[in-house]
């Protein structure tokens, strides 16, 4: 077949398949991005020419490596390590990185894949990457997370840096290990430089990059009520996750006049009719960071509160939802409890936490749907704001910071609606992302040839 034959979606989706065999997520997030992007690439010949969309969906590289680290009872312990590099066309590769068990290959791809995007729609000159291991911080001690980050570093070092790729935390990846990496890349390359985001105030990190993930889903969420004419004063939240980002939406939503009815974690979820208010939320920050503990604790402290064990809170009636927590946790099912039960708008915290099933459900009822490429941008805004502090070795303060990231993702909004607007007063904000983050990536690539 000639490069400039047009294949169909159905052709493309099955040579994505062939070639990347038993990675659900990634085939997953690549159909997602492709369903839009097929329409929009229609007549624009020197796209399907130059396989611009085939190229971004093969990762410019792959690193996997060994990671030995010894545990306090003297063990040695093997757990494997990757680091996702998939489009540099716009920037230095920039993403996070995961520590879980579920990490894997496909679950790396798919997030490297979406990063892409979500990195160009910011407006900063980002690429997109990931990485991360299937080490399990939780019940391990302070000095074995300390020793596994130092090897993990000592392998990963050589292919990062601060105008090569940026790396930052994500699940399982706080201040903390960020400080353990950090140190350990500073040993070895006896350079100080801009390597990692999410680092400590001390030693080059930005003010509101904690809050910055939460807060941009919430004010990208008022931007979306905004074109209704309608704000979140008075509205009922829903949201799952207490870790970072769920207790930072939440705080948010709260300061907006909204009322937060749940939080969640890996247990269940606990729903609060009185409504979680800022003391509260600051005890599940605490009770989470620094006492490491479960969200089921939260009805012993809150004792008109409720605890759902092994339930999602997607059956709660609520005005406005945010999957906060991880990949696919909502639906096809639960998005249709949420539009049955009047849910009037849901803004993603985390990274492709609906699946497929539950998009086609929120597109096809109309209501105000944001894909985490466009909502979640707020953490790597401002990670990309810390890059430039870096760089600049200088520290913006936390008005000026905040104002960024509220035009940010207002800017975010307008590509969405610029792309997305279908007329009679629905915005597909899935489309609209896909196209405007594929657009600037693409156009970068064409402009540098085959390579």
């Amino acid at each position: 077949m000639a490069v400039t034959d047009h294949v169909d979606l159905n052709g493309f989706m099955e040579g994505v398949k062939k070639r990347n065999p038993h990675q659900p997520e990634f085939v997953q997030a690549v159909q997602e991005v492709a369903e839009d992007i097929f329409d929009f690439m229609q007549d624009k010949e020197e796209y399907h020419s130059q396989q611009i969309l085939r190229r971004i969906a093969e990762p410019d590289r792959v690193v996997s490596f060994r990671v030995c680290w010894e545990d306090d009872a003297g063990n040695i312990r093997v757990q494997r390590g990757w680091r996702v590099q998939n489009n540099n066309a716009i920037g230095p590769y920039k993403g996070g990185i995961r520590f879980h068990p579920s990490v894997t290959e496909s679950v790396l791809k798919f997030l490297a894949f979406e990063q892409t995007f979500k990195n160009a729609l910011t407006g900063l000159p980002m690429g997109g990457g990931k990485g991360g291991s299937n080490f399990n911080p939780k019940g391990k001690s302070v000095r074995e997370i300390m020793r596994f980050c130092q090897s993990f570093m000592t392998e990963l070092y050589r292919h990062i840096g601060a105008d090569i790729d940026v790396p930052a935390g994500d699940i399982g990846v706080g201040g903390r290990e960020i400080g353990f990496m950090f140190g350990q890349y500073k040993r070895i390359t006896n350079n100080f430089t801009g390597v990692l985001t999410g680092k400590g105030l001390e030693w080059g990190g930005s003010l509101i990059r904690t809050e910055a993930t939460g807060y941009g889903a919430v004010y990208f969420l008022a931007n979306m009520l905004a074109t209704k004419g309608e704000t979140l004063e008075g509205k009922t939240a829903v949201i799952s996750g207490s870790g970072n980002v769920a207790t930072h939406a939440a705080e948010k939503i709260v300061q907006l006049g909204g009322k937060v009815l749940t939080l969640s974690d890996s247990g269940g979820f606990i729903h609060d009719p009185d409504g979680i208010t800022q003391e509260k939320i600051d005890w599940v920050k605490t009770h989470k960071t620094h006492r490491r503990g479960r969200i089921e604790e939260y009805v012993a402290a809150f004792p008109r509160a409720t605890f759902h064990a092994g339930k999602t809170p997607w059956g709660v009636p609520c005005d406005v939802a945010l999957p906060c927590a991880t990949q696919n946790e909502l639906l096809g099912e639960d998005a249709k409890t949420l539009v049955a039960n009047g849910c009037r708008a849901v803004s993603e915290g985390a990274n492709m936490p609906t699946d497929l099933d539950g998009v086609h459900t929120f597109k096809a009822a109309k209501i105000l749907y944001a894909p985490g490429k466009a909502s979640n941008a707020g953490g790597v805004a401002v990670s990309g704001l810390e890059m430039s502090q870096n760089s600049e070795r200088r520290s913006w303060k936390e008005e000026e910071l905040q104002q960024m990231l509220k035009d940010i993702m207002s800017g975010i909004h307008n590509s969405c609606i610029r792309y997305g607007d279908q007329g009679g007063g629905y915005i597909d904000y899935v489309k609209g992302a896909n196209i405007a983050g594929f657009k600037k990536v693409a156009d970068a690539m064409l402009a540098f040839g085959v390579v």
